[in-house]
């Protein structure tokens, strides 16, 4: 039997259109970022025919390179962090016009010399004078880097070209810096040349969400409070904090994970059908579904969000070391590595059902790379009674789609090449998600490291997280 439900025609035989033509410029070239995640993904863009004919890649960075240094490096990284191998051919497409500036980031000068660059590239690699520009860099150069573009006439879109800045999280470091960011990035950039980019939503696991509520018509009507008892949202990763522990222990996985990741999650799972799928009607319907978290109290701060912090233990058959005694790390750090928390939304569809919210390092097991989705019905039990049976229907990408290895920003930086924001967030996105999570930080504060609660590496985090369903009847489901 083949019952079909009402919804959005599938698609087929369309491929998407190549990118604008465009100079993509990374500030910041030399690091990890540059090498483990952005070229692969423009490598795969490129094989894919994404990659528009006039394509630039411009590095820049305070590494003493040459053009070909950096051109050789380039192909080094590509070679060891290529998601499924290269292509030789497509390796020297992608990298034909590729230059190098070398200069400090906050120094006028570096950003002369890029002028320069681009107007030339304009000539030679058909760019046409469009630029993107991202900023894998420190945060706090974020705002340095789009004032000297800035004065330097980059962010300008006076002659039909277009400029775009893409900028990596953390977007601040609670609601007042986010707010100044926001202001300083808007002084020299409009809004719709913004991409703060979240990588979470380049996952197609992700995206599928909304398709999977918006188009298939067995789910929406049943998508509220009259059929929902509640909606558990689950981060996992099994990574320990390795060795970023100086720059984590001053950050945390409320302000890593739950402002944006978490908060985004909750927004695809929570929103009311937008009108139309383009960034105006998605991301207005998402931000209302932030906007409608209800406000955490300092008391409610601490009796609906547990935090933990993980202890030695092992994870996937591996020995993981106290979290306190990673390098970079105080040996009394209070930091917590898990933050799970209960939260109401006040509106019609999900009044009266609580969201709980998880996620943490160290823990037994992660989604990846078993993307996919199940549905639990009831079935009756081969035999002469009537017996019934709860069964469990699967779907899982790999068994489904093609679909080639990626680094999950291809779509994102595609995307911003074709001027598509729907997977971005604006400047009132990003300050709903800080306003809603500011109780929180604000009580811990004061509370100092008392309500810290410890958890061994490689279990689902710490027991306290279980109270959160206390008089719910409920539980945690298991992450490994």
């Amino acid at each position: 039997m083949d019952i079909a439900a009402p919804g959005l025609a599938p698609t087929t035989g369309r491929a998407p259109r190549p990118a604008d033509p465009c100079a993509f410029v990374i500030f910041g070239a030399a690091g990890d970022l540059t090498k483990r995640l952005l070229l692969p993904a423009l490598y795969n863009l490129a094989a894919g025919k994404l990659l528009p004919e006039g394509f630039a890649l411009v590095g820049v960075a305070r590494a003493p390179w040459s053009g070909d240094e950096f051109r050789d490096r380039m192909r080094a990284a590509l070679k060891e962090f290529a998601t499924d191998g290269v292509d030789q051919k497509t390796v020297e497409a992608l990298l034909r016009h590729c230059v190098y500036v070398r200069g400090d980031l906050d120094e006028a000068a570096t950003y002369e010399a890029l002028k320069r660059q681009l107007a030339d590239l304009g000539r030679s690699a058909g760019t046409h004078g469009n630029g993107l520009f991202y900023l894998a860099t420190p945060p706090e150069l974020f705002a340095p880097v789009a004032r000297h573009l800035g004065e330097a006439g980059l962010a300008k879109e006076d002659s039909g070209e277009w400029r775009r800045l893409i900028i990596e999280k953390p977007f601040g470091f609670d609601l007042k810096s986010a707010c100044a960011l926001n202001a300083d990035l808007l002084r020299f950039f409009a809004e719709p040349q913004i991409y703060r980019i979240d990588h979470y939503l380049g996952k197609e696991t992700v995206q599928n969400i909304m398709v999977l509520r918006f188009a298939n018509g067995m789910f929406e009507p049943i998508w509220n409070r009259h059929h929902i008892d509640h909606v558990q949202i689950t981060v996992a990763e099994t990574v320990s904090v390795e060795q970023r522990g100086k720059l984590y222990d001053h950050t945390g996985a409320l302000r890593d994970m739950v402002p944006n990741h978490l908060f985004q999650l909750l927004a695809l799972t929570a929103m009311e059908p937008p009108s139309c799928f383009d960034a105006l009607s998605v991301r207005t319907e998402k931000l209302k579904a932030i906007e409608a978290i209800h406000p955490l109290t300092r008391e409610n701060a601490l009796t609906d969000v547990v935090r933990g912090q993980y202890a030695a233990g092992r994870v996937r058959g591996k020995d993981v070391a106290d979290y306190r005694a990673a390098a970079g790390v105080s040996p009394q750090s209070v930091t917590e590595t898990y933050v799970a928390m209960r939260l109401a939304i006040d509106n019609w569809r999900w009044a009266g059902v609580p969201f709980y919210l998880r996620t943490g390092k160290a823990l037994g097991a992660r989604i990846q790379p078993d993307e996919g989705a199940a549905l639990h019905f009831n079935a009756k039990i081969p035999g002469p009674e009537i017996r019934i049976e709860n069964v469990r229907m699967n779907f899982k990408y790999a068994d489904y789609f093609d679909a080639a290895p990626s680094t999950g920003y291809e779509t994102l930086i595609y995307d911003c090449m074709t001027a598509d924001q729907m997977l971005f967030q604006r400047a009132i996105d990003i300050e709903a998600g800080w306003r809603a999570v500011d109780p929180i930080l604000k009580a811990w504060q004061a509370a100092g490291g008392r309500d810290l609660r410890r958890y061994a590496a490689g279990s689902d985090g710490p027991d306290a997280a279980q109270a959160l369903f206390l008089h719910h009847g409920q539980q945690w489901r298991p992450i490994a």
